[in-house]
């Protein structure tokens, strides 16, 4: 098999599969090695870059997916149900923050830090898929951990956790905007 075909094969395997799928999966199938399949994507990926195109290749972790450009997100945005397209409320995008940055977190560790219930931000959240169930911790009452899905990357551009802004970088921002006047701001 000539290896510009392998493209083609791995293009075709990720249109059919939809989700993001490992590229030691993809390896198995093809019967190649995991560098020939990490080559034979970055190739794709630069072709994707290249030509004007409305799908690209995301890495997530060590995973892989065919997604729709964001460019052209507005228009596939009017085919969904109105459902699907609702934004995430204030408190929710708060609740999804401190999850994002404290992970794995309970229920109790996030009230905390928000000073408020948050049964609602997180069940929204749960709907959403941007955050799952990870395990239970080991005290009384067995409370929930939480933790960022991969659908969360994905939304928001990131191959992993460590791609996240730093921490403190949002601290000195807000630092520097708290010292500003009013009229500067």
């Amino acid at each position: 098999m000539e290896t510009q075909y392998y493209g083609a094969i791995i293009e075709a395997i990720l249109f059919a599969w939809g989700d993001p799928l490992e590229i030691k999966e993809i390896a198995r199938v093809l019967e190649l090695n995991e560098k020939t399949i990490r080559r034979s994507i970055e190739e794709l990926m630069e072709d994707y870059q290249l030509e004007k195109r409305g799908i690209e290749l995301v890495k997530i972790g060590n995973k892989i997916q065919l997604t729709s450009k964001k460019s052209v997100y507005p228009y596939i945005k009017k085919l969904l149900p109105k459902d699907q397209r609702r934004s995430l409320s204030r408190a929710t995008i708060e609740t999804l923050s401190i999850i994002v940055y404290k992970q794995p977190i309970t229920k109790n560790q996030i009230e905390k830090i928000r000073g408020v219930k948050s049964d609602k931000p997180l069940a929204n959240l749960l709907e959403a898929n941007l955050i799952y169930e990870k395990d239970r911790l080991n005290s009384i009452g067995r409370p929930i951990i939480y933790a960022t899905t991969e659908f969360f990357l994905k939304k928001f551009g990131f191959e992993n956790l460590k791609d996240l802004p730093d921490l403190k970088s949002f601290e000195d921002d807000l630092k520097a905007f708290e010292k500003k006047s009013p009229d500067e701001t």
